[in-house]
């Protein structure tokens, strides 16, 4: 499939099934904001959950935290953001909106490339193009149009009290900080002991000037972090970021992302973090391109050294620790698992999502609505599965139009009463990917898609 097909079907599909609409929608939306429909929290819930049960559950050396989205603006300033969070923007001199540099230059190659006939690969979509090249009032956006390039802060400025002056603080440009300012807390509160992670799930905000590629660049998103402390030890660190590496892109192809569309990136000495001495990214393969969606840094004993936050050891040694540091977005995740899983199999659309991250485990259906029988007895099935997952229930329109529609949602299996569930307390189940149909027992249902769940 042409990948600007793949998006446009994808992001028509999200609106009308319910995943994911444009914030503000009916007053025209807000640029970069999304709002997560029905299915979109479900899909999201359940990356988040397998995620904190991989992260958290599954380990006994990683505690979680959730902290506050708004902190004392000196964790700010010690933690380096006022004065390294910036990106370099350029500015129309004519309509005066603002575009990240390296974006701008990127779509200036881009359109340079096309015109001149050369093939070009990954980079910004033609939609981005057409929103960072035309200008409203002298029509194109070239170099000579906008001023240099001028830092400019991420962190989004909030404004607290009642009373002027009020005091300035910010919407957290990342969640990593609430974990460092309570290291301490933790520690003191805890049995935990070097090596150990602490884990957060949480929003944060950026001031980005150029949002894009429906939910991939936005200024409020969702982070899933794992701050994991470690001896000030090169050897051991560099070991520890290894095995995260592998740790995490493993958890994304166990879930069902396609290891053809993954790839690891190594962070140029220019493009770090100003807090890293080792960073790569987890890229997925989107229809805009190469696209980073996690990353793995080593940020040494930059953050609680700034912070001055030591750690004693058992033989009564003390010392910065060092963090190796997984860091996910949970919109950018859905978004490519999304992606990943969307398919046009023919007349059908197929959202092949794990079991697990799909909203709906299972759909019930009684095979005619009219038939007060067959709607008690499926009824019964759906309250039975329900205790134990979300599952859908529809009784509208023919058989095989509420077989498709739960192909384009993404459940897995779709459980059928007829006439002869009544004779034999038997009923259908169809497999989403395989259409296969089979008949099982009704006491088989709930210990059948358990095991499938658990596979």
């Amino acid at each position: 499939m042409h990948m600007q097909n793949l998006m446009d079907g994808l992001t028509a599909l999200a609106k009308r099934r319910g995943f994911i609409f444009q914030g503000s929608e009916i007053y025209g939306g807000f640029a970069g904001f999304w709002d997560y429909g029905p299915l979109g929290v479900e899909l999201k819930n359940n990356i988040k959950k397998e995620w904190w049960k991989s992260i958290v559950y599954s380990r006994e050396d990683v505690v979680g935290l959730d902290a506050a989205i708004i902190m004392n603006p000196i964790v700010w300033e010690k933690s380096g953001h006022l004065k390294a969070f910036t990106d370099p923007l350029v500015e129309c001199k004519h309509c005066h909106k603002r575009y990240r540099a390296d974006q701008f230059k990127e779509a200036s190659d881009e359109l340079e490339k096309k015109l001149t006939g050369h093939r070009v690969s990954g980079g910004s979509s033609s939609k981005n193009l057409a929103e960072i090249l035309v200008c409203d009032v002298a029509g194109t956006h070239t170099w000579k149009d906008v001023t240099q390039p001028k830092t400019f802060n991420l962190l989004t400025e909030v404004y607290l009290g009642t009373t002027e002056p009020k005091q300035k603080a910010y919407l957290r440009g990342e969640i990593t900080q609430g974990v460092f300012v309570n290291f301490k807390n933790v520690v003191d509160s805890t049995r935990v002991k070097i090596p150990f992670g602490i884990a957060q799930i949480g929003k944060a905000f950026r001031n980005e000037i150029t949002a894009g590629n429906f939910t991939f660049r936005s200024r409020e998103f969702e982070q899933m972090e794992l701050e994991y402390f470690v001896k000030p030890d090169a050897k051991q660190a560099d070991r520890l970021f290894e095995m995260w590496k592998k740790t995490r892109l493993d958890w994304y192809m166990s879930l069902g992302m396609q290891k053809v569309n993954l790839r690891f990136r190594q962070h140029e000495d220019k493009e770090r973090a100003h807090y890293a001495v080792n960073a790569e990214d987890i890229e997925y393969k989107a229809p805009f391109g190469w696209s980073e969606f996690e990353g793995i840094h080593n940020r040494t004993d930059y953050d609680l050294k700034s912070h001055g936050l030591s750690y004693k050891d058992e033989d009564g040694s003390e010392y910065f620790p060092w963090v190796i540091e997984t860091s996910g977005g949970v919109d950018r995740t859905a978004l490519f698992f999304l992606i990943d899983a969307y398919i046009e199999d023919g007349k059908r659309t197929v959202l092949k999502l794990h079991p697990r991250l799909a909203p709906y485990k299972a759909a019930v259906f009684p095979l005619l609505s009219n038939k007060p029988e067959l709607v008690s007895k499926a009824r019964e099935i759906y309250a039975t599965l329900c205790s134990r997952f979300y599952c859908a229930w529809d009784d509208r329109g023919n058989i095989g139009k509420r077989y498709f529609a739960q192909d384009e949602i993404g459940t897995p299996w779709c459980v059928t009463v007829d006439f002869d569930t009544l004779k034999d307390n038997t009923v259908t189940v169809r497999d989403r990917d395989t259409t296969k149909q089979e008949r099982q027992p009704i006491d088989s249902l709930l210990p059948l898609f358990l095991e499938r769940l658990n596979a």
